[in-house]
């Protein structure tokens, strides 16, 4: 069996018969050099599936869905509601996130946000690379930027990343069935005014998660790690 991973758009099922996308075909073909006969994975929310390679015609893969290899994920939902930060860090973070587990990205438009605009097309493409790399079946959606007023409209946990917190310690007694979102401020951090809205929201448990000042892609990353040691 092939270690090559690929997130598959289409509807997976056993004996399927279709064709991979021009740039997944070269890749499979010409970077690693995968022959007729020889087997990949697909994956997507239905599950993973072993894939044999029909033929390679106008250098086009052809495959078959031959077994079953995963069923469908159960996941725990954990979400990150951040600021766009610069295209670098952005992609570093968005592609640690989804290895790390998050389930949703909600991009916010905060008051101090620098970065208003984000290449969904272009972010969609680092998940999917990174679910593939990380053995995931699920590829967690991006969705579109929207006001804090408009994302705290939501039913979730709430977890708070607060500098000027003096709560070191997550509470999980205190985690319903709901969602768990992690929000993290913009590179200028939170305005007073909306910390004061974050920290009305019913639920919400505010965490300083290090002594530092640290950057937006490092302070996801802690956030992620610390918050899915205290809940797995």
């Amino acid at each position: 069996m092939s270690n090559i991973r690929l997130f598959f758009s289409k509807s997976l099922s056993l004996n399927l018969t279709d064709k991979l996308d021009k740039s997944q075909s070269h890749y499979v073909s010409k970077v690693m050099r995968v022959k007729e006969n020889e087997v990949f994975s697909l994956f997507n929310g239905s599950g993973e599936w072993e894939a044999k390679i029909l033929n390679i015609s106008k250098s086009i893969v052809k495959f078959n869905v031959t077994k079953q290899l995963r069923q469908k994920e159960s996941i725990k939902e954990l979400w990150l509601a951040f600021s766009p930060i610069k295209s670098n860090y952005f992609n570093f973070m968005i592609q640690k996130a989804t290895e790390l587990g998050v389930t949703k990205f909600s991009p916010i438009i905060f008051d101090r946000t620098i970065v208003r605009k984000i290449n969904k097309e272009k972010l969609k493409k680092v998940v999917i690379e990174a679910a593939e790399q990380s053995n995931r079946i699920h590829v967690p959606p991006i969705l579109e930027p929207q006001t804090l007023k408009d994302f705290l409209r939501n039913d979730m946990n709430l977890i708070f990343t607060d500098l000027n917190s003096s709560n070191t310690k997550l509470n999980t007694k205190n985690l319903s069935n709901k969602p768990t979102c992690i929000i993290i401020g913009p590179e200028g951090d939170f305005s007073e005014e909306e910390r004061q809205e974050i920290l009305k929201f019913e639920g919400v448990q505010p965490i300083k998660i290090n002594e530092n000042i640290l950057r937006s892609e490092t302070a996801v990353i802690s956030a992620i790690s610390i918050i899915n040691y205290a809940i797995n």
